[in-house]
């Protein structure tokens, strides 16, 4: 048998390149080696916010775009978090088994904590993230997570919850292991890194039109005020997207840059360009989808994650005793 994979996104928003060349695309490429779980993961969206108006939306795009990259539901068992109640179940019982300390000590939520800074206080839920995310990732005894290298410590959590469950009650779960993800370093419009939250993204469901229109805001070489100054593609966000979309030309445009032999905003327009006919076949897979019934592949995944799950949990509360 294959060995299992889990891989989870929070529907916070409409996804953007930055996901499709990290995250779709990686997933999809692991369908042939691994018995693939990837899910929405909704109830990890509301950790920090109340409004839910538009979750719905969202994990619905969310499954389009997946499916328009290549995810094949025949091969990966594709579902939503939140209609598969044990991983609640699980996540109770491990906050039995892991202290609050340990909690605050996870990176993410001491970066969540630096951003809030005097806002409000962070939500029971953020802190027990780490928790959740074990039980997504163990209920299915999976033995790989894909993760990029900054996330490795992240997973260690649920390695020594794993541990610890094992010696209390038994060699129930094995410890998952992070596979690093191959995932392209895409900026934003402004340079910084694509996120939602810095309003910077080019989205999957951008039309041809927004990708011309974005790419021509997008900052470039800081050093290059005048057409005329020779130009530093190592530091120019458009460069980095000639890497992937446009491998053919780039040590030329380079060269060009450096001599500037080309302009900006000549650079910018061929981007666009390059960007929009690389993506036309995701386009055309994406109208495809958009039309299809997509909740009915999340209904019929959730089905059968459910049915492991609840494989699972039978034998957790057999292991603690709890199965009476």
């Amino acid at each position: 048998m294959k060995k299992r994979l889990v891989t989870g996104i929070r529907p916070t928003g409409f996804l953007h390149l930055g996901h499709l060349e990290g995250m779709l695309k990686n997933t999809v490429s692991l369908q042939e080696q691994y018995e693939c779980y990837p899910f929405v993961a909704d109830w990890h969206a509301i950790t920090d916010r109340s409004d839910t108006s538009r979750i719905k939306d969202f994990t619905r795009g969310i499954a389009v775009d997946w499916l328009s990259a290549g995810l094949d539901p025949g091969k990966s068992t594709f579902f939503v978090q939140s209609r598969i109640p044990e991983h609640g179940e699980l996540e109770v019982l491990l906050s039995m088994l892991t202290t609050v300390a340990r909690l605050e000590r996870c990176p993410t939520y001491k970066d969540h904590i630096q951003q809030l800074a005097e806002k409000d206080n962070p939500s029971m839920g953020k802190l027990a993230y780490p928790l959740l995310q074990t039980a997504d990732i163990i209920i299915y005894k999976a033995v790989a997570v894909p993760v990029g290298e900054d996330q490795v410590s992240h997973l260690e959590i649920s390695r020594e919850i794993v541990r610890r469950f094992n010696t209390l009650y038994g060699e129930v779960f094995p410890e998952p292991e992070a596979v690093l993800a191959k995932t392209a370093k895409l900026p934003g419009l402004d340079g910084r890194k694509m996120s939602k939250s810095y309003d910077n993204c080019i989205y999957l469901s951008d039309t041809a039109e927004d990708i011309r229109k974005k790419v021509m805001t997008m900052f470039t070489d800081p050093a290059r005020v005048k057409r005329s100054d020779p130009g530093h593609p190592e530091e120019c966000p458009v460069f980095a997207y000639h890497e992937i979309y446009n491998q053919d030309e780039t040590e030329q445009i380079a060269e060009d840059c450096k001599k500037a032999v080309i302009g900006c905003v000549d650079c910018k327009k061929m981007m666009a360009e390059r960007l929009i006919t690389s993506m036309s076949d995701f386009h055309a897979s994406r109208a495809k989808w958009e039309k299809e019934d997509v909740d009915a592949i999340l209904s019929e995944g959730s089905k059968k994650a459910r049915k492991v799950a609840q494989e699972t949990m039978q034998e957790v509360r057999k292991a603690m005793n709890l199965d009476y």
